[in-house]
């Protein structure tokens, strides 16, 4: 399957800097988490949602322990390799050993000075290095797929 061009990806995530942080929210310079930066990032892509999201929590899978955003990341994202690194990719971090998986991000940069993009509690979305601590949560990898005939852009 094909993926959609990295370079676009990260522009259009680099748009939602500065948006701040609100819980469930996915409006650029209005409120954002993690997860509402990567809906935000496919409406630009492919014109609308890519499925309902229902309300939830900020530890909405921790109490049964489904890995309810992986498997979400799966169905509509291409899963990559850990070591296949492209900038455009989806990350998706394991904040607490044991826990579920439930912060996302997008690559912005490779190499020496990687980088990554996400909506962070506390504050806004947010470029920042993509250091060890943060690689050494990185349990999921995942690619947008290339917009299909027909989808529309909305740069």
């Amino acid at each position: 399957m094909n993926t959609a061009d990295g370079a676009l990806v990260v522009d259009i995530a680099r748009r939602w800097i500065g948006t701040p942080y609100r819980h469930q929210a996915s409006a650029l310079g209005a409120g954002a988490d993690c997860l509402g930066l990567i809906r935000g990032v496919w409406r630009t892509l492919y014109g609308q949602e890519a499925a309902l999201v229902p309300p939830y929590t900020r530890d909405w899978s921790e109490a049964r322990g489904q890995e309810v955003l992986w498997q979400a990341a799966a169905r509509y994202l291409i899963p990559k390799s850990l070591s296949e690194e492209a900038a455009g990719d989806v990350l998706l971090f394991r904040m607490k050993s044991g826990a579920v998986a439930k912060h996302l991000g997008i690559v912005a940069r490779l190499g020496d000075m990687a980088s990554v993009i996400h909506a962070y509690g506390g504050h806004a979305v947010v470029e920042n290095a993509l250091s060890l601590p943060w690689r050494r949560r990185i349990v999921g990898r995942f690619a947008f797929p290339a917009p299909e005939e027909g989808d529309t852009w909305q740069l």
